[in-house]
């Protein structure tokens, strides 16, 4: 059947009882008769609305303190009958049954009873419905004869829909509506099989025997990564770390696919500084990255690291953007997204006027990274989960493995190297003078090789610069390369057959270098 249906007869049973009165009143105009059950059929009635009970209907009581109410075949019959099968209208008869037109079904609130602290298990239990998701399930198989409306948001469109469609609803509408029915009960179940299988305390469970992720469609995207690929982007349900999907676009025209993912690898690192900070990136890379006394210092520093690189960038930043900063970044040649907490009136009054380039203002950036998350990487067929790179390295843990330590100016500049290197992609080398870069290399597939580029980056500027690597040297060559061009000092994980060797070359010219005990590879 694709064809419109008149709504003669309706359920409604909600545990979120948002404009339901309202709904029903507009329903009860239309001349439609209203089943209800428990709490619903109270406001209902409180409301003037007329309408039965489920009992009253069935002809069967509610019993077990309403765990058992619209379980029974009458129920059921109505809303799985298929008004174009001569047999299952004959059976209806036979029996004296009646079809439902209409179901109007939320569910009692699972999660948010898990969510709550003070709960147990027994009350979480009791919180799981049975009734709602089997009638949801049946209006939604039967969606050619029967609409079901899950979510108060579509109340409006439906009685807008009955009003101008002679009480009747349409094919499209009621595909729509069984869509979303069906995608709330798999959320539903999900976080119940979640809760089965981690407990109350699901974040205690990094990797569950079986892992259920949600996402919802936020935005059709105008391409992917080439103009020749499609791309949508989605939502996780649930996620609560800080993300750009919480970003209010204040400014430009809307984002693209690679701006996604470069933003992602800017907040990333902006999660990590607390002090004035700015960096700037490119293709998930930062291309330069300082801290300063001001926001405006931090972001002409990372600037100036590499100014050629920084054509077409995005630019992150950690505290409100001001109008000393702001004069700074207009006078950028080009820049395609900014992102901060917030921009300050006047700093964004200026940077508005080029229209496309996108500002963006996510508050949460100010909170700092949340510990104990878990990232996905999707591969074929599959997907890798690990917990996020959150290590802090702290000086105290360093070990100093050459005949001379880092000075103390030395070693702050170590400590800003090493927190970059690591959101550098690997193999990955990164050159800085006090707390800001000078030169970084990336993404090559020899360490040497990366060595090589932040030295040339760096130019005269690698004189009296430290040097961070996201991992260990292999072979004295790396250090070789930074030394020579008048690196003073490295930061490294060490752990290598080859680290004598590079302890040696460092010894040679007199660097200083020191040991982690973790690497920071970013693939």
């Amino acid at each position: 059947m694709t064809q419109d249906v008149k709504i003669k007869r309706a359920l409604l049973s909600v545990s979120d009882k948002t404009g339901i009165e309202d709904l029903a009143s507009q329903l009860q105009e239309l001349g439609v008769q209203i089943i209800s059950t428990g709490g619903t059929l109270k406001r209902l009635k409180e409301a003037g609305v007329q309408a039965i009970s489920v009992s009253t209907f069935t002809g069967a009581p509610e019993i077990m303190g309403g765990r058992v109410k619209t379980l029974h075949p009458k129920i059921y019959a109505g809303l799985l009958c298929r008004r174009d099968n001569a047999e299952d209208n004959e059976q209806l008869g036979q029996l004296d049954y009646r079809m439902i037109d209409l179901v109007v079904v939320n569910l009692y609130p699972f999660r948010e009873t898990l969510a709550r602290p003070d709960t147990d298990d027994a009350e979480i239990i009791e919180n799981i419905d049975v009734g709602g998701p089997s009638m949801i399930r049946a209006s939604a198989k039967n969606h050619e004869s029967v609409t079901v409306v899950v979510d108060p948001d579509d109340y409006a469109r439906l009685v807008e829909l009955l009003k101008t469609n002679d009480g009747a609803t349409d094919p499209a509408f009621r595909k729509q509506c069984a869509t979303k029915a069906f995608s709330l009960t798999t959320a539903y179940d999900a976080a119940i099989a979640t809760y089965f299988s981690c407990g109350k305390d699901e974040e205690g469970v990094l990797f569950p025997r079986q892992l259920t992720l949600r996402y919802s469609s936020r935005a059709k995207l105008r391409y992917g990564e080439n103009p020749h690929q499609q791309a949508e982007l989605y939502a996780m349900d649930g996620f609560k770390a800080a993300t750009l999907l919480h970003a209010e676009t204040l400014s430009g025209k809307e984002l693209s696919y690679n701006n996604y993912g470069d933003l992602d690898a800017t907040l990333d690192i902006l999660l990590d500084f607390e002090e004035p900070f700015a960096c700037v990136l490119k293709h998930a890379n930062p291309c330069g990255a300082a801290t300063g006394e001001t926001l405006a210092e931090a972001y002409q520093r990372a600037y100036d690291s590499d100014p050629l690189s920084a054509f077409g960038s995005i630019i992150g930043l950690n505290r409100e953007v001001d109008m000393a900063c702001a004069k700074l970044l207009h006078e950028t040649p080009f820049v395609e997204c900014i992102l901060a907490p917030s921009f300050a009136e006047d700093a964004f009054k200026l940077l508005k006027k080029k229209k496309a380039r996108r500002l963006l203002a996510l508050p949460e950036i100010a909170a700092g990274r949340m510990k104990n998350q878990v990232v996905y990487k999707n591969i074929r067929g599959g997907l890798l989960v690990q917990t996020a790179d959150d290590l802090i390295t702290l000086e105290s843990s360093l070990k100093v493995v050459t005949h001379r330590a880092p000075t103390p100016e030395e070693l702050k500049s170590l400590m800003f190297a090493w927190k970059v290197v690591k959101h550098t992609k690997s193999n990955a080398i990164v050159l800085a003078k006090g707390d800001a870069t000078v030169g970084i290399g990336m993404g090559q597939t020899s360490r040497v090789d990366s060595g090589f580029m932040a030295v040339k980056r760096a130019g005269d500027r690698a004189k009296g610069a430290v040097m961070a690597s996201d991992a260990f040297f292999p072979m004295p060559d790396g250090v070789e390369v930074a030394t020579d061009a008048g690196v003073t000092a490295i930061i490294q994980p060490g752990g290598s057959k080859g680290d004598e060797k590079a302890i040696e070359a460092a010894d040679k010219a007199d660097a200083a270098m020191v040991f982690t005990g973790a690497r920071h590879f970013k693939h």
